[in-house]
């Protein structure tokens, strides 16, 4: 069994948000296969990005305080004062790099590529992949368990209740192709 909750990445908002990739990324750090972080500036643009699609408030919070729960120790803390000393493409990302910095993660999950220099980010020990790469690298490490996980997400899965190629469909629409053909393949 190759897999780490060691590995440690911290999340994007824009892999929070949509559902779909987030509940992946939840339910294979749920069976372990990574641990996840964030800090409060991911949690308050995910906030924003759910008003902005008109999410109810309550619906916001319970989506909130669910992850939280979930993975109480994913909250990073105390890296406000490493923003000001960083410099990325876009001034709006650098507390996702300070965050990662300060939990001493491996990787940086986001679709922003282009936002997190490749050289940068290696001079702090880091790392940033897009989700259906990161997906698929995470899958190769542990088949059996990321195929129990992705099962199990599919059993818990409500509103609306999708089978699992409905669910695979769904991956392959939102950027996860490689993802979704991978997780089919293990089926």
């Amino acid at each position: 069994m190759i897999h780490s909750v060691k590995f440690t990445c911290v999340l994007d908002t824009n892999v929070i948000y949509p559902l779909e990739i987030r509940d992946l990324l939840f339910w294979f750090a749920y069976y372990d296969l990574f641990t996840p972080k964030w800090s409060k500036h991911i949690f308050e643009e995910w906030e924003e990005v759910m008003r902005r699609k008109k999410i109810p408030e309550e619906e916001i919070r319970k989506r909130t305080d669910t992850a939280q729960r979930a993975f109480p120790d994913a909250l990073v803390e105390n890296y406000a004062s490493l923003i000001h000393t960083l410099t990325l493409p876009d001034e709006k990302d650098k507390h996702v790099l300070a965050a990662a910095i300060k939990t001493n993660a491996n990787l940086i999950v986001t679709h922003n590529l282009k936002d997190f220099p490749k050289d940068y980010l290696s001079s702090f020990g880091l790392s940033a992949k897009a989700p259906d790469d990161f997906i698929t690298d995470t899958i190769d490490l542990n088949n059996n368990i990321a195929i129990e996980a992705f099962l199990a997400l599919v059993l818990n899965r409500t509103n609306p209740n999708l089978d699992e190629f409905e669910i695979l469909n769904r991956y392959r629409k939102i950027g996860l192709k490689d993802t979704a053909d991978y997780l089919h393949a293990l089926l």
